[in-house]
Order: structure tokens, then sequence, then C-alpha cells
């Protein structure tokens, strides 16, 4: 719809440009608001479910595991997952250097658990991936290669079914839920924003659908009136 109207007002605006209409009755045309469509996140509970969900079936756990601890310890795009490199990680002082859009450069904090999960597969199962022509790519696949942003989706599907949440996962869910649970937890919309590669803070505000209780509880906190918050 939006597209439609966009469409009619440079329509009407070149009928007047070039002397083929008297008025321009695209001036009086508003724009229609489109309704904000929030990212759905996991809520604790599932994500905790999902995380230690049994792997000891699938044929490579511990890469399996490793996966989805680094997503939702560090928010990173599928993209930026399946692209890391041994180079760039540091596991003693818990960070990672990743390559975002644009080819922007920031480095991410790991979490312990995910620190632990990634030592685990590099140790004693990445060794068993290697194969002549074996990049420094962190995640490998079966045959040596890169692991696809496509075969990582797959994955995360069938973790999923394992896990029996029964909702529909994808990997950029477990982003939403990083930026939505460190925002719930008092982050700083700007450290979110650096976290998340984001270019424009607009795009992170988009985490910001916090619920009354935890907006009070800031309130109360952080204001010198705050007591009085109801």
């Amino acid at each position: 719809m939006k597209g439609v109207v966009v469409a009619l007002k440079i329509f009407f605006r070149f009928l007047k440009v070039r002397g083929l209409a008297d008025q321009d009755p695209g001036e009086h045309i508003r724009l229609p608001k489109l309704p904000v469509h929030l990212p759905r996140t996991l809520s604790r509970s599932e994500m905790e479910t999902l995380l230690s969900t049994d792997l000891r079936s699938r044929l490579f756990p511990l890469r399996d595991q490793a996966i989805i601890e680094l997503l939702y310890s560090s928010g990173l795009r599928i993209s930026e997952l399946t692209c890391a490199r041994l180079e760039n990680l540091s596991l003693p002082e818990r960070l990672i250097r990743v390559v975002g859009k644009g080819s922007k450069t920031r480095l991410v904090p790991i979490g312990q658990p995910a620190c632990a999960a990634i030592e685990r597969y590099l140790t004693q199962e990445r060794q068993g991936l290697i194969r002549k022509g074996t990049g420094n790519e962190i995640f490998l696949s079966c045959n040596g290669a890169r692991l696809s942003t496509q075969r990582t989706w797959q994955i995360i599907k069938e973790i999923s079914a394992l896990s029996g949440i029964g909702t529909n996962i994808y990997p950029h869910l477990f982003r939403h839920s990083f930026a939505s649970d460190l925002l719930t937890g008092g982050a700083d919309l700007r450290i979110v924003q650096e976290l998340l590669g984001h270019a424009d803070i607009a795009t992170t505000q988009v985490y910001t659908h916090l619920d009354a209780s935890h907006l009070r509880d800031v309130v109360r906190r952080c204001h010198p009136r705050g007591a009085t918050a109801q």
C-alpha cells in the first residue's frame, strides 16, 4: 500500500514539473503509517531448554552445542558466525572479532558457557573434521569446508525439533533474544547497538519493548523520585 502511494506522489509531481498538470494532488496525500512489527524472542525458560537439549544423538554434538551457545551469548548474525575464524577468537579473553555488514569489524564478548562449549569442540571434535584445504574458519562441515549458512539453519531447526519447544526457531531468533535479554537486564542501548553492530541506533530501539514492570523497576532505581513510581 505504501509503495503505491509513493508511486502516485512521484507521478503527480512529474506531471506538474512537465506542465502536464496545473496542480499536484499528491502534496496532500499522507503516507500511511505501517504497524511496527516487534522481533519475536524466546523466553528465558525456552532458551534454557534449547541450550540444555541432549545432543548426543547428533553426528557432531560438540560443534552444534558450540553454535547455539555462541549465537545466544554474542548475538552474532548467522553469516558472522559461519565466517568466524580461529585467529579472531580469544577464549582466554572471552572475545571474538567478527566482520559484519559493510565490512565493519567489531569485538564481541563471549560468555563463559559459550567459551567452554567452543573449547570442547575445538579440542575434541574439530580436529577430526580437518581435511586437505580446510581453512581457518571455526565451524566446519563433515567434509572439512566452512559450515554454510544454509546448513547452520538446518542444524538449528534439527536442534529445535529435539528440544520439543514446539515453536519456530531460526538463527536470528538467538540475536533477538540476546538483545532483548540484555536490555531487560538493564544494559545501555548504545552498548547493545555496539554489540549488535548496528550502524543506526534506531535499528536497536526496536528491542526496547520491555514490560511495564521492568520499566517501573528502572525508574525506581535510577530516578531521584523513583521510589514514588507506581
